[in-house]
């Protein structure tokens, strides 16, 4: 079981990191936010999980043991495999998605590609007890007021994705992360980063 890695990022790819240590590369899946901020180069460190399959061995990366926790929570409903849980993650924050399975918020759920109707709330029926509530802490400004007021940037970012028809709550969620990665994000980039997560 690899269940930590660290060391160089030689490639980030669509969906997957290379990281070399020892001499070897692994490829390593990650959340979006974390795939962002990689960078070739240089060291990073993740909480992993290895899965194995009859086709194929599979090692999650992850930026702590909180997005671990939740990734092993999500797959653990029937239905719900490594890719749609990385889905999740990859589409709103820890807290976020914390919140929104402890209450049962199945449109939020849902709105997330790749999450049917009753996937959420098959995911918000199994979890809705099991998510501990401190992985939720935040989730109010997360979600609610996810870019700072004195970001005219983020401000910007948010209306005009909102305007493409996507749900407030899941555009403030993505705009809030990007914005805490990179404060000084022009709006053109919070929109082109915001798009792939959102789409």
């Amino acid at each position: 079981m690899i269940a930590y890695l660290s060391g160089v990022v030689r490639e980030v790819r669509e969906g997957s990191a290379v990281v070399v240590t020892g001499g070897v590369g692994y490829e390593v899946q990650c959340p979006a936010g974390m795939l962002a901020g990689l960078k070739v180069g240089e060291a990073a460190e993740f909480s992993t999980r290895f899965i194995v399959r009859e086709d194929a061995q599979l090692l999650f990366g992850f930026p702590d043991a909180d997005h671990l926790k939740l990734f092993d929570l999500l797959t653990s409903v029937s239905g719900v495999g490594p890719k749609l849980g990385l889905g999740l993650l990859s589409a709103l924050p820890v807290s976020a998605l914390a919140a929104a399975l402890i209450g049962a918020d199945v449109k939020l759920l849902s709105s997330v590609s790749g999450v049917g109707k009753k996937t959420a709330e098959r995911l918000a029926l199994e979890l809705s007890s099991k998510v501990p509530e401190y992985l939720a802490a935040g989730a109010g400004s997360a979600v609610k007021r996810a870019t700072p007021v004195q970001s005219t940037a983020g401000n910007d970012a948010v209306e005009a994705l909102l305007a493409l028809g996507f749900r407030e709550v899941q555009v403030r969620a993505a705009v809030a992360e990007l914005l805490s990665q990179d404060p000084e994000a022009s709006a053109d980039t919070l929109i082109r980063k915001s798009l792939g997560r959102l789409r």
